[in-house]
């Protein structure tokens, strides 16, 4: 693996505090910055999937509400703000980095199955709109959160600003027409 920009190293020392060690104990652990590189995204991942997991609610509305609270507002932990800078610094090396790519693509199928799940119980239920695709919709979705969290490190729109667009897309677009009047 080589990369243009060892990220981890970058947050050396908020890995050595987290885990309340030395940066000189990290090194000691690890034979190579590969490996801790590796190391690093597998501890992204696990914190990502514990906050994608994290979302509750009793109807596929109120799930998909719930994880795009968890996934597109911030503003309150400024921690968050730090992972998605983190992710989006990972993303840009990439398309250098094989390994990298892999680990990402685990993040972003992980939540866009995620998505899936959602959508697809929903139109089960007839709470959205049985003509929408899940697998489709699940990917656009992803695709729409991951840019949200792109603009949200670079030019820091208001985080509750993003919820509400992607909120007001599901009510036109995904919901059924009886949910939908309910809505507004």
């Amino acid at each position: 693996m080589n990369t243009n920009r060892h990220v981890p190293w970058l947050y050396l020392q908020d890995i050595a505090t987290e885990a309340d060690t030395s940066k000189g104990s990290i090194h000691y652990h690890y034979d190579s910055k590969d490996q801790l590189f590796v190391a690093f995204l597998d501890e992204l991942y696990e914190r990502f999937t514990d906050r994608v997991n994290s979302h509750d609610g009793d109807t596929p509305r109120e799930q998909l509400e719930a994880l795009l609270q968890v996934l597109l507002t911030t503003d309150a932990d400024s921690s968050l703000r730090a992972f998605r800078t983190a992710m989006l610094e990972l993303t840009a090396q990439a398309p250098y980095n094989s390994t990298l790519q892999e680990r990402l693509t685990d993040f972003d199928e992980f939540l866009i199955e995620q998505l899936r799940e959602i959508l697809a119980s929903g139109v089960d239920t007839g709470e959205f709109d049985d003509n929408i695709n899940p697998v489709h919709d699940a990917e656009y979705l992803a695709t729409t959160i991951t840019g949200a969290h792109t603009r949200h490190v670079a030019i820091n729109p208001s985080s509750d600003q993003l919820y509400d667009t992607m909120t007001r897309y599901i009510e036109r677009q995904l919901l059924a027409d009886e949910q939908a009047e309910v809505a507004q």
